[in-house]
């Protein structure tokens, strides 16, 4: 995980300081019996499974500290909570139950999410590996939980395989997006700049310490959507720097024996969500849009998270899209290929699940 830098002056402009949720003082361990196993664990935060007593169902508490490197942290988390207020109509995203508050944590009670990890299900070792028409229903819905969110001017800013679940044990249940910690609201006056979120994910405006926009999660879609396809990290170096020099210079191969299988179209997704300039990367309705993700079935958050998005409006967006990726891809052929790193500064390019820092 990046250190964050912030202009503290402006931080709070970022997040929101209230939330609809009725936070209770009452004892936590009153209503809930708690499993001991860690479903995840962080520096700040642990995940446990739990159980309501009064209803016997199951769902997943987020323990986090009140206090972090000596600061108050309330503020982020209440602005956690009021992400996840906010994106309730959307069934790509994880729902929030209740929350409970003691003297030094607050406890997130969440839907519990069965399936785990998305990359779980498709690393090499696995012995029915995800064909690319599973991919792609997945990629789908990370996308379409994403355009819900930058429709409502957040950004997640920590989107990774661990912070994507799946809903069940096979290629046919839904996504699920967890994980708003380091999730900002974007303001029309303010350009928010930080240094935050994965080593691996990180778009390269982060780096250079550039506004973040609604562009940065696309930069972390296309390298979740190349580990999906590829099982490898696409800017793997042998060190932090060497990765963060292959990110920054757009070092990324495409000819590996890895993408033999994969098809043109899904080569030229990824072409689009990785390119530099921000501003010439695709939106998230330029991706629902792209002929790759066509070919899964749409599906709608309670109603359509995808309004305004018609047919001729869609066809424009990637049509505007593909001429922006091809002048960017005009000069990236000159560059070097190289790879891409892991968070744990794994000097070799294929990844692994266990290598990938655990975090919440």
């Amino acid at each position: 995980m990046l250190r964050r830098r912030s202009n503290s002056k402006n931080a709070h402009s970022f997040l929101f300081d209230s939330t609809q949720t009725s936070i209770k003082t009452a004892s936590f361990y009153d209503a809930y019996l708690l499993d001991p196993t860690d479903l995840g664990r962080g520096k700040f935060a642990v995940v446990r499974k739990c159980t309501e007593k009064c209803t016997g169902r199951v769902y997943a508490a987020k323990f986090l500290k009140k206090r972090r490197r000596g600061k108050d942290s309330r503020p982020e988390i209440i602005h956690e909570i009021a992400v996840l207020e906010l994106a309730k109509p959307c069934p790509h995203i994880v729902d929030l139950y209740e929350v409970y508050e003691t003297g030094h944590e607050i406890i997130l009670v969440l839907e519990y999410i069965a399936g785990g990890e998305i990359f779980n299900l498709c690393v090499p070792e696995r012995d029915e590996a995800f064909s690319e028409n599973q991919i792609v229903r997945l990629v789908r819905q990370i996308i379409e939980g994403v355009y819900f969110l930058h429709q409502n001017n957040i950004v997640h800013l920590d989107l990774k395989p661990q912070n994507i679940l799946l809903s069940g044990v096979d290629s046919a249940e839904d996504v699920k997006i967890v994980d708003f910690g380091l999730s900002r609201k974007l303001s029309e006056t303010i350009a928010l700049r930080e240094i935050m979120g994965t080593t691996d994910y990180v778009a390269p405006e982060i780096l250079n310490y550039e506004p973040i926009s609604t562009s940065t999660d696309i930069w972390s879609i296309g390298v979740i959507c190349y580990m999906l396809l590829s099982c490898e990290a696409p800017f793997v170096g042998t060190s932090v720097q060497e990765t963060y020099l292959n990110i920054s210079q757009l070092n990324v191969d495409f000819s590996d024996d890895s993408f033999t299988s994969v098809s043109q179209e899904a080569i030229d997704f990824i072409k689009c969500t990785l390119v530099l300039n921000p501003r010439d990367r695709a939106t998230a309705g330029d991706c629902l849009s792209h002929p790759w993700l066509q070919q899964a079935e749409i599906s709608h958050c309670h109603g359509s998270i995808l309004c305004g998005i018609q047919s001729g409006q869609a066809a424009t967006n990637y049509k505007k899209t593909k001429t922006r990726c091809d002048c960017n891809q005009k000069n990236v052929n000159d560059q070097e290929d190289k790879e891409n790193l892991s968070d744990c500064s794994t000097p070799c390019k294929r990844f692994r699940i266990d290598d990938a820092e655990q975090s919440v």
